[in-house]
């Protein structure tokens, strides 16, 4: 399975946000648009990704308080990305490795979306139930031998 895969799957709606823009109006569409990332592009390059946890991190160091930080301050400037065709494998050793929760889709410098942790989570799962449904679907229908025992299981 690739991360094209997901895609498909998930639609293509993005949220950016420009590096110079205030933090707060950041965190404002993140709570508008429930979501928990928002790419920052600046001159259609992605430069970076800002997501609740550094909004928080930065509240955090501020006393409370967003003030007038912009996201460039706050931003992740060098966030993980990968393709369409990475594999799923892949994508997740990556995340894990990271602790990354939201991962940019690139081709070539074209942004095509974001996957999330949770949607390699629920690619994988949906992966390992479709081939257990194959296995069990094989087993219940084994051959058998002329006096009904299965060849591989009643010897």
């Amino acid at each position: 399975m690739k991360v094209q895969d997901i895609l498909r799957v998930k639609g293509n709606t993005l949220y950016s946000v420009q590096p110079d823009e205030p933090l707060a109006k950041a965190a404002e569409i993140m709570a508008e648009k429930d979501i928990g990332s928002l790419v920052v592009m600046e001159h259609g390059d992605v430069v970076g990704m800002l997501t609740f946890r550094e909004v928080i991190v930065c509240i955090v160091k501020n006393g409370g308080e967003i003030g007038q930080t912009l996201v460039r301050t706050a931003m992740d400037d060098a966030p993980l990305t990968c393709t369409p065709e990475t594999e799923i494998d892949e994508v997740r050793r990556m995340m894990l490795g990271r602790h990354a929760r939201y991962m940019p889709v690139l081709n070539k410098k074209m942004l095509e979306g974001v996957i999330s942790f949770y949607d390699v989570a629920k690619a994988v799962v949906d992966g390992q139930n479709f081939e257990n449904k194959m296995l069990k679907a094989y087993i219940r229908d084994w051959p058998t031998d002329e006096s009904g025992k299965t060849d591989a299981l009643d010897d």
